[in-house]
C-alpha cells in the first residue's frame, strides 16, 4: 500500500495527461496532488519521509515553473534532479560516519560485510545516475507521450528490476539477525 501511495501524484499526474494531453494541465494537478500525499502523511504519522520532501519542494519549483512559463520542459527535469541528488547523498555517505545510507536502511535488519554495504551503496549510486540520464534521453529525444509513459512505467520498470537484481545479490551474503 505504502509503494501505491507513493505513487499516487505520478498516476494522477498521468491519468491527467492521457485524458487531456495537456502536459501543463497534468502538471498543475500534480502539485496540490504532491501537496495532499505529503500534508496526509504528516497527518497520520506526524512525520514525513526525505525523498517526500525533495519531491514536494521540486514538484511546486519545476511543476510551478512549467505552469507559469507554460512549458513542459522544466517538469520533464525532476526526475534527473532527484535521482541527481540522491546519487550525490548515496556517494557521500560513503565518506561520512562509520556507516553509508544503505547500511543506515537496512543494517538493523539485515548483517552484510563491509564490502557488500559498500557494493550494494555504489550500486544505487549507479541506478540513480542511469535513470537520471535515462530519463534525460528519453524526454528530450521522444515525444511528450512517450515521455509521459516512461515517467511512469519506464522509470518504475527500472526500479523494479534493479531491486530485483539487488535481492539476487543479496541473497548470497544475507545473514538475518533475527
Amino acid at each position: 500500500m505504502k509503494i501505491l501511495f507513493d505513487f499516487l501524484p505520478i498516476v494522477i499526474f498521468f491519468a491527467v495527461y492521457k485524458m487531456t494531453g495537456d502536459i501543463i494541465l497534468a502538471t498543475a494537478v500534480l502539485i496540490p496532488a504532491t501537496l495532499i500525499q505529503v500534508g496526509f502523511t504528516w497527518f497520520k504519522n506526524k512525520t514525513v519521509e526525505k525523498m517526500h520532501i525533495i519531491s514536494l519542494v521540486l514538484v511546486v519549483l519545476l511543476g510551478g515553473a512549467t505552469v507559469l512559463m507554460g512549458n513542459g520542459d522544466f517538469i520533464k527535469w525532476k526526475p534527473t534532479i532527484v535521482n541527481g541528488l540522491f546519487a550525490i547523498v548515496f556517494f557521500g555517505s560513503q565518506f561520512i560516519g562509520d556507516k553509508n545510507i544503505i547500511q543506515r536502511m537496512m543494517g538493523d535488519k539485515l548483517e552484510l560485510p563491509f564490502k557488500v554495504w559498500r557494493t550494494l551503496n555504489l550500486a544505487w549510486v549507479c541506478f540513480f545516475i542511469v535513470s537520471g540520464a535515462t530519463n534525460l534521453y528519453v524526454a528530450f529525444s521522444y515525444s511528450e507521450d512517450i515521455w509521459v509513459d516512461f515517467k511512469l512505467f519506464g522509470l518504475l520498470g527500472m526500479t523494479v528490476v534493479f531491486i530485483l537484481l539487488q535481492g539476487i545479490y543479496l541473497s548470497s551474503h544475507l545473514q538475518n539477525k533475527e
